[in-house]
């Protein structure tokens, strides 16, 4: 089979980034590439660990000179978002990742990519598998179920790690070094579907076109969620259609691209003119982030029971009220602190079920104001609301040896200052420092953009850049 990364430089690293995206790996499949790891590292001979998680736990001896430094563990997630455009047809569990090369980057065909967190996956691999670098004793994690809620890194034993340092290898921006994120939880409402006897007409009303990305790295960026679009729609078409049926977005923490909604309507027309005046506000709206959204409607051809109009209502005034998007933003950095997606609408014979994901570097913000906002929706709408599935933030060191290390190796090599601070995005570091007692951390990686949507693609050169820098700093720990 031709390799679409073949000549590329680090040669390892890109050859075994190759490999990981012939593997379906979606959060909650990830049997087959944890399987994959594990035999390799036994076919290598190298210290393996399988855990009851799938989490990967492989150790190598440090390198001549350096058995008295202290260790350091690399880590990162196998798992990856799968997301794809609606009329591609592309199945995650069992398709591999289509590669392309476009302008010096890496991009899949119509899907992401996986390089969230192949590429730390690559790395931690290629290092392994090389003989002639300068390094402590290594410890490489490779976690399961990072996108959708850190369980792997949640029910890992910390006991088993020596490590001092953690290098973390999820950050998506070279020459930024992350030393503090957010933590997390989640909001599920779910709304009881109650059907009409007739039938009408029906119809699907969509909203897509739009970039989405990640729900915690660019929520900044102000683009539009396609579910909120569909309820502002949904609200002004209220009392000219009845609901069937209603989806948007796939992954809690992707901020959805496309929504749809099955409806049935007695004067089609006047949908049809209130959808063109929807088009001609959206596209003001956000001329700017996401100019290609469009709102469309389809003649399904054939007859639908309705919800009930109570659903209906409280569906609409679900979504529109939800508080999405950035939420609170730092007055003295740019940073934003607490926000919310509303990332998943499901339906299914008993429930409509509204996923949200949200995240702060306050605790409080989420435990005392976020779940507090989410509750009292859910008993002003009488609808059930579970807030649920914390996970903890990482603050930032006011001292770190492995920041001091990171920071002096950068400009050593590149004669200026890199970025360090904190991220809006969750890591898994929060919960390894957590479980494993005076662990030092820091997270880094090469430049990866539109992260959890079809358009994620990462800058090759990047890639050799930071695998560079990263074989220095593991030399530079003595």
């Amino acid at each position: 089979m031709e390799r679409i990364l073949e000549g590329l430089n680090p040669e390892k690293v890109f050859y075994y980034f190759e490999e990981l995206t012939k593997i379906p790996r979606g959060s909650g499949n990830e049997k087959q590439v944890s399987d994959y790891l594990y035999n390799l590292a036994k076919s290598k001979n190298w210290d393996v660990l399988q855990d009851d998680y799938l989490n990967i736990i492989i150790r190598k001896p440090a390198a001549k000179g350096y058995e008295n430094a202290p260790s350091v563990m690399l880590q990162g997630h196998m798992d990856m978002v799968c997301e794809k455009n609606e009329d591609v047809e592309h199945d995650f569990e069992k398709d591999p990742i289509k590669l392309r090369i476009i302008d010096g980057s890496i991009y899949a065909t119509e899907t992401t990519l996986g390089a969230d967190n192949g590429i730390a996956v690559a790395y931690a691999l290629a290092i392994l598998d090389s003989d002639d670098l300068a390094h402590p004793s290594l410890e490489v994690l490779i976690t399961t179920d990072e996108e959708k809620g850190m369980t792997g890194a949640e029910k890992i034993d910390g006991s088993i790690f020596k490590s001092k340092y953690l290098l973390n290898l999820d950050s998506e921006e070279e020459g930024v070094f992350t030393c503090g994120c957010a933590g997390g939880c989640e909001a599920v409402f779910k709304i009881p579907v109650i059907n009409q006897k007739v039938e009408k007409n029906s119809y699907k009303l969509s909203v897509k076109g739009l970039l989405g990305g990640h729900s915690g790295a660019e929520i900044h960026k102000e683009r539009g969620n396609a579910n909120k679009i569909l309820g502002r729609v949904l609200y002004c078409l209220f009392d000219h259609i009845d609901l069937v049926s209603i989806k948007g977005g796939s992954k809690g923490n992707a901020i959805p691209r496309e929504a749809q909604a099955v409806i049935t309507a007695d004067n089609v027309e006047d949908v049809k003119k209130i959808v063109s005046e929807w088009n001609e506000i959206l596209k003001n709206e956000y001329i700017f982030t996401d100019p290609a959204v469009i709102v469309t409607l389809e003649d399904l051809n054939r007859k639908s029971h309705p919800l009930d109009k109570s659903v209906f209502k409280k569906v609409v005034s679900a979504i529109n009220i939800i508080p999405t998007g950035t939420l609170t933003r730092s007055t003295a950095i740019e940073l934003v602190i607490s926000s919310n997606n509303l990332g998943v609408i499901t339906q299914d014979e008993q429930f409509i079920t509204l996923f949200n994901m949200a995240r702060s570097s306050v605790n409080t913000l989420m435990t005392h104001n976020i779940a507090f906002v989410m509750e009292q929706i859910g008993e002003a709408l009488n609808i059930e609301c579970s807030v649920g599935g914390y996970y903890p933030g990482w603050e930032y060191a006011k001292e770190s040896k492995i920041r001091d290390i990171c920071i002096e190796t950068y400009k050593e090599m590149y004669g200026k200052e890199p970025e360090a601070g904190a991220i809006h995005a969750g890591l898994e570091c929060g919960l390894l420092m957590e479980k494993i007692h005076g662990l030092d951390a820091i997270s880094m990686g090469p430049s990866i953009y539109d992260a959890h949507s079809p358009n994620e693609h990462m800058n090759i050169e990047s890639v050799g850049n930071v695998y560079k820098l990263l074989c220095k700093i593991l030399e530079s720990i003595k």
